[in-house]
């Protein structure tokens, strides 16, 4: 059955104690649903490729973009504030990218900010003046003003959710644990290119730079 106070413990957390009950303040809580964009959800030109990908489409169609979706009105209904996160450089030909979305392979990425491929998923669309953030950077703080927006409006807990578990949800979470801040990964909202490498890194990230819940986890987290 699952229990997040013990599920994805690693080597250093085998013996740990159990973490305490969290209680979740709407008013010091924020969402922060990260690149789930169009791009990641396109069919690959070369058949093979495509092929191998299927289960990530699946996971990311029939379970995470359902349950962001359920998690994001979940908070709206609680006050608690909705932040995106995604990969998009200001120019057209990406020169101002960081040097790991200009190396060639996966990570290689030109996504113009008003281009579609690069914009959010419609199922998961901002809406009035829910802040979004635009990166070139694993990390949503690194090369944002995210940390200061957190700041300015009291934020002490980051709830996160989105892709991909191992790149830049992990970096995303590692950089708000070294702020101080509460971070929970939520993983039914949270995918990487294969579920193995997924739990391995919710494994790794669990007790020390987060807390790895469930989607249904949250309901009791609010007074």
């Amino acid at each position: 059955m699952w229990n997040w106070k013990t599920a994805y413990r690693s080597f250093y957390y085998a013996t740990a104690e159990e973490p305490e009950d969290i209680q979740l303040k709407p008013q010091q809580t924020a969402l922060l649903v990260i690149d789930i964009q169009n791009t990641y959800l396109e069919a690959k030109e070369d058949t093979q490729e495509n092929q191998r990908w299927q289960p990530f489409f699946k996971r990311m169609n029939n379970t995470v973009i359902p349950n962001t979706a359920e998690l994001i009105a979940f908070a709206r209904q609680h006050n608690i504030e909705v932040i995106f996160a995604r990969i998009a450089c200001q120019t057209e030909d990406g020169r101002d990218r960081s040097l790991s979305q200009k190396k060639p392979g996966f990570n290689y990425l030109l996504l113009p900010k008003d281009r579609e491929d690069s914009q959010i998923v419609s199922a998961l669309s901002p809406i009035d003046d829910e802040i979004t953030v635009l990166k070139t950077t694993d990390s949503a703080l690194t090369g944002t003003n995210l940390r200061l927006t957190l700041h300015n409006m009291g934020i002490k807990k980051v709830i996160v959710a989105g892709i991909f578990t191992d790149q830049c949800i992990s970096s995303t979470v590692r950089s708000l644990a070294d702020e101080s801040f509460d971070v929970l990964v939520v993983d039914d909202c949270c995918a990487a290119a294969t579920d193995e490498i997924h739990q391995r890194e919710l494994e790794i990230i669990n007790m020390i730079y987060c807390h790895v819940i469930r989607k249904a986890d949250l309901e009791k987290m609010i007074p």
